[in-house]
């Protein structure tokens, strides 16, 4: 009998209203996955609010409740509250949102529910702009990439903001980077977060092909060589130790970039300098790695 790697049943059923090739349907699907049945899930505006389907249907088996833009922070922290209240200790509250409601419009309350100490887990899918609305630029799109708010001849000139940073820097109890590439790595890194009380965060990468102009099916192709040519290392910070899950392959930027529409126009010098970026930002990774394991034994 063949071994199932992940959790078998599904809680995310047929029939919802994604692009194909959606990366953040499969983020979604691996997330209840690993968490089951008794997990309820808050979404902002975001693709998520439209591709779950119009009310009364829904593609998710779990309880799905719609928030403000703004609230996703808010949300979970309000759904714990009553949880709690009622003495339901065994319900997993997640809040689901994008690039644009977490770095951007929710960052306020994402950090406040993380200051306070909310018992939930916050996963934020990351298709590097606001996809739902139209390709704007958000605070998560990478130095350079075209979006219709960052035409050509003025693509966009600030880094990525790195979220994972803001959050660590709240002294959370648990917080990873995940790739819909990487399932078992995904769920595992579910599955321990599950097991932890307070504030928890996922940083996951979702490809999207009408953002990112690439072929639908390319979708995992492409989230595997972004952590492949380390441009979203894959690793987890557990009560301040951080741990890379996943040593890089041998790819280097441009194996990543040249498959997306969005960075054609990039030159072989604004290409080396991403690749730089990248080398720098690996290293300091591989440097807090070392660190803080000589911290914690």
């Amino acid at each position: 009998m063949t071994r199932l790697t992940i959790p078998e049943p599904e809680l995310m059923t047929t029939g919802h209203l994604a692009c194909p090739g959606c990366g953040a349907t499969l983020v979604m699907r691996y997330l209840l996955k690993a968490l089951g049945p008794r997990t309820i899930v808050t979404i902002p505006a975001c693709c998520w609010a439209v591709m779950s389907g119009p009310f009364p249907r829904t593609a998710l088996k779990v309880p799905f409740l719609d928030c403000a833009f703004e609230a996703t922070g808010a949300s979970i922290q309000g759904l714990r509250a009553g949880l709690d209240a009622r003495g339901v200790k065994d319900v997993t509250v997640v809040g689901f949102a994008g690039d644009g409601g977490t770095v951007d419009i929710g960052l306020q309350s994402l950090s406040g529910a993380l200051e306070r100490g909310v018992d939930a887990i916050y996963v934020m899918y990351d298709n590097e702009a606001y996809m739902n609305t139209g390709i704007q630029r958000s605070g998560a799109t990478p130095w350079g990439a075209w979006t219709t708010t960052t035409p050509l001849g003025r693509t966009k000139a600030q880094e990525k903001k790195d979220l994972m940073a803001i959050v660590t820097a709240h002294h959370i109890p648990y917080a990873a980077t995940a790739s819909i590439a990487f399932p078992e790595d995904f769920v595992r890194k579910l599955e321990r977060a599950k097991s932890i009380r307070g504030p928890r965060f996922f940083h996951v990468l979702a490809p999207c092909p009408p953002g990112w102009k690439y072929p639908p099916e390319e979708t995992v192709k492409l989230a595997r060589l972004a952590v492949d040519a380390r441009i979203f290392p894959l690793y987890e910070v557990d009560h301040g130790r951080y741990r890379i899950t996943r040593r890089a392959g041998k790819k280097a930027a441009k194996d990543y970039l040249e498959d997306q529409g969005r960075f054609a126009h990039l030159t072989d010098v604004e290409i080396s300098e991403i690749q730089r970026r990248v080398d720098e930002r690996w290293a300091q990774l591989e440097f807090l790695e070392k660190a803080t394991a000589e911290v914690h034994g």
